[in-house]
C-alpha cells in the first residue's frame, strides 16, 4: 500500500517528477535522468527508491549486450503522474520589505 504524503517534495524530487511527466510514457535511465535534473546518484537514487515505495513510480530492469550490466528503467504510474501534474515549483519568493513606505 502506498504512503500518503504528508509534507510537501522537496525541491529535488520536484523536478524529478516533472522531468518524469514532461514524457510520462517513456521509460527512463536513472544516469540520464539524473544528467537531465542535475543530481548525483547518492541523491538521485533514493529518490527513486522513495517515489517507487509510495507508489508513484515503476521500475524494471533491462538487460543489455553482453559484457554490459542490466540497467534500471523508471516511469510513472497514474498516481505519479496525477502528483507531478499537482506540483507547484518552488519559486524564490518576492522581496518584500518590513519598513514602512514612508521610511523608504
Amino acid at each position: 500500500m502506498p504512503l500518503t504524503r504528508r509534507r510537501p517534495h522537496s525541491p529535488q524530487t520536484a523536478r524529478v517528477l516533472n522531468e518524469l511527466a514532461a514524457n510520462a510514457a517513456t521509460w527512463h535511465y536513472g544516469y540520464e535522468l539524473g544528467e537531465r535534473v542535475g543530481l548525483g546518484s547518492g541523491s538521485l537514487y533514493p529518490i527513486l527508491m522513495r517515489l517507487a515505495e509510495r507508489g508513484l513510480l515503476e521500475a524494471r530492469w533491462e538487460s543489455g549486450p553482453p559484457g554490459r550490466p542490466p540497467r534500471h528503467l523508471y516511469r510513472l504510474t497514474g498516481a505519479g503522474r496525477r502528483e507531478a501534474a499537482g506540483l507547484v515549483l518552488a519559486r524564490p519568493a518576492p522581496r518584500v520589505s518590513l519598513r514602512p513606505e514612508s521610511a523608504r
